[in-house]
């Protein structure tokens, strides 16, 4: 149960809660009949837990009690593949079993939760980490013993801290720290792993082979990540629930240099919800070849200038777009006090903070645009969709939001934290790894009641350039996704250090970005282009909407410092919660576009090895 083990075990196992729950769902009594140890030992355990555990504060009278316990159990069995140019580097299959126990001291008005305080590392034992895979009742019931108590201990005291720390402020916020839910209990039939009858290690090979066809790809990689997880949830309020989670991937990344040193990257991803549903090892290649050949025709290609105009966003670019600038803002849950002030800084300059928040009834978007997000949503006209969820990772059956009406702002999605908008949760508490459940989209479609033909929206644009009198104008193709293009630690902390502080206030990183010339309409690729200052003010005005709707499923970041804010659309299947979003592509009237900066780096001083055909 060690803090080193847990985290040693985050890398490979974080997917997690959020994955799509599979069909089939049966009540509490189906528990009995599958004499499931894991439901008997966490039972007995909140039942001692409620009736027994207290702490006598020296020099009071009255014994402090837990006023919510609960205890979160994650079951996980993992497969991961990992090739590289038709070579196996790695093929796990890990078994893991990881808990998290939450106990809340004072009341649902004011407790000892959403308080970042100035304590340091508390030691090994504590309220998370892994547990025995056998589903041994004593064993399981030791762990959460221990964990309870660390929990309780560590509530008691930050409480403390908490009720000191706001003693010093002049006003103090009136808005409670958790809100009330009716108990559920729901016990679904647990699942046997189910591999399908593929061979996923000769499929790995095969696919990241393709890549063999592109000597100036100078690194690769491909991994597939099959994933099957039991979730428990027990609470003191009566709450009882285990469901049944699997999630599939084939995440691809490459890079280059351009001639001049420019870095370089391109990726490829692909999400099902169960391993079956992954794609055939042929579509897997045809989208890798296609993934590389737009990398080498930007590796060949201008770099970007600074450019201030009409931008269109294909309909595929359009929707990752809506997941950067969206995700973050329709989070009506408060954020949480720190007692340093640099921390409530660096949440506001990673988008942390919702800008929709204190706004409902205002216009946000255009008149035409509404804007809903629901997890019951399977699939869209034939697509499937992987956000959807029956109850969310806090015990609430999920609920349909209307977040926009007609362009007016109508309610944000809601945890059990409440917000200023809002005193209850939606549905919306969501998180993957145990982390704490943060208010978050699921399925989300974005649409709106007059749009135009995607040939009709271009020559809008076309028109809109020719009025302005521009020699060209922009169009986006594709959004990145540097923690699945970048292939290097070193690469993806030096991006965040580039970009991480403009997230918040609109910096985007666009991949394929083109110049039209509107006299004839040709098309030129350019590399090195960053948006500037694109945040959800910009989607107020939009000067044309597409009737093309796009699914873009992908894993929203559950990484520290990362959920939550305007770094969330930038997950994998490793470290992230699946979601969807249903858009069609956008015009906007004026964006800022940034030329390439920064230094090259050096080009090899050897061409690279021959390699072989694909086999």
């Amino acid at each position: 149960m060690s803090c080193p083990r847990m985290i040693k075990a985050f890398a490979c196992a974080a997917i997690l809660l959020g994955c799509v729950a599979l069909p089939g769902v049966a009540r509490a009594a189906r528990a009995a009949q599958d004499n499931d140890q894991t439901l008997r030992a966490m039972r007995d355990e909140m039942a001692r837990s409620k009736a027994r555990l207290e702490l006598i504060i020296p020099g009071t009278q009255q014994p402090v009690r837990p006023y919510y316990v609960e205890y979160r159990l994650l079951d996980l069995d993992v497969r991961e593949i990992v090739a590289e140019f038709g070579a196996l580097m790695t093929t796990t299959r890990a078994r893991n079993r990881f808990m998290n126990v939450e106990a809340r001291v004072g009341s649902y008005k004011l407790d000892s939760s959403n308080f970042i305080g100035d304590e340091g590392f508390r030691g090994f034992i504590g309220s998370q980490g892994s547990v025995g895979i056998d589903r041994d009742y004593d064993s399981l019931r030791q762990d959460l013993w221990i964990a309870t108590d660390q929990a309780f201990k560590q509530a008691v005291e930050t409480y403390s801290r908490k009720q000191a720390y706001l003693s010093s402020l002049a006003r103090q916020s009136n808005i409670d720290d958790f809100s009330k839910s009716e108990p559920i209990q729901q016990i679904e039939p647990l699942v046997i792993p189910d591999w399908g009858n593929r061979n996923w290690e000769q499929e790995a090979r095969q696919s990241s082979a393709t890549l063999r066809l592109f000597p100036d790809v100078y690194e690769s990689r491909v991994t597939y990540y099959l994933v099957y997880a039991t979730e428990y949830l027990l609470t003191s309020e009566g709450t009882e629930i285990r469901t049944n989670r699997t999630y599939a991937a084939v995440e691809g990344g490459m890079d280059t240099l351009a001639n001049d040193g420019m870095p370089l990257s391109h990726f490829y991803a692909s999400y099902a919800a169960k391993p079956a549903d992954l794609p055939k090892v042929d579509a897997v290649c045809k989208g890798l070849n296609v993934s590389a050949s737009e990398l080498m025709a930007l590796r060949a290609a201008p770099s970007a200038q600074d450019y201030t105009g009409p931008v269109l966003f294909e309909a595929r670019a359009a929707a990752p777009l809506l997941a950067q600038v969206l995700g973050p803002a329709m989070n009506g849950s408060r954020p949480p006090l720190a007692f340093q002030p640099v921390v409530e800084q660096m949440l506001s300059g990673l988008g942390g903070k919702s800008d929709w928040s204190g706004r409902i009834g205002s216009r946000v978007l255009p008149p035409t645009v509404s804007l809903v997000d629901e997890p019951s949503a399977k699939d869209f006209h034939g697509t499937p969709l992987l956000g959807g969820y029956a109850v969310d990772n806090e015990g609430v059956r999920a609920q349909k939001v209307t977040v926009v009406d007609k362009g007016n702002l109508r309610e944000l999605l809601m945890s059990r934290r409440p917000g200023p908008d809002s005193d209850s949760s939606n549905g919306h508490g969501r998180s993957a790894f145990l982390g704490d459940a943060k208010a978050t989209m699921s399925n989300l479609f974005f649409s709106a009641s007059e749009t135009v033909s995607p040939g009709e929206l271009k020559k809008k644009f076309l028109d809109e350039c020719r009025s302005e009198k521009l020699q060209y104008c922009i169009i986006v193709r594709e959004m990145d996704n540097p923690t699945l293009s970048l292939l290097h630690q070193e690469d993806f902390s030096e991006l965040l250090a580039s970009f991480g502080g403009g997230a918040g206030t609109g910096d985007r990183l666009p991949l394929l970005v083109y110049k039209v010339y509107p006299q004839d309409g040709r098309e030129e690729i350019i590399r090195g282009a960053r948006i500037i200052g694109l945040s959800t003010r910009a989607l107020r005005n939009l000067a044309g909407i597409g009737n093309d709707n796009f699914v873009y499923n992908y894993m929203q970041s559950q990484n520290p410092g990362f959920a939550g804010t305007a770094l969330g659309a930038f997950g994998s299947a490793q470290s992230g919660l699946p979601a969807s979003v249903v858009a069609p592509s956008l015009l906007f009237e004026e964006v800022e576009i940034r030329g390439a900066r920064g230094e090259p780096k050096r080009l090899p001083l050897l061409p690279a090895p021959p390699l072989s055909a694909a086999k």
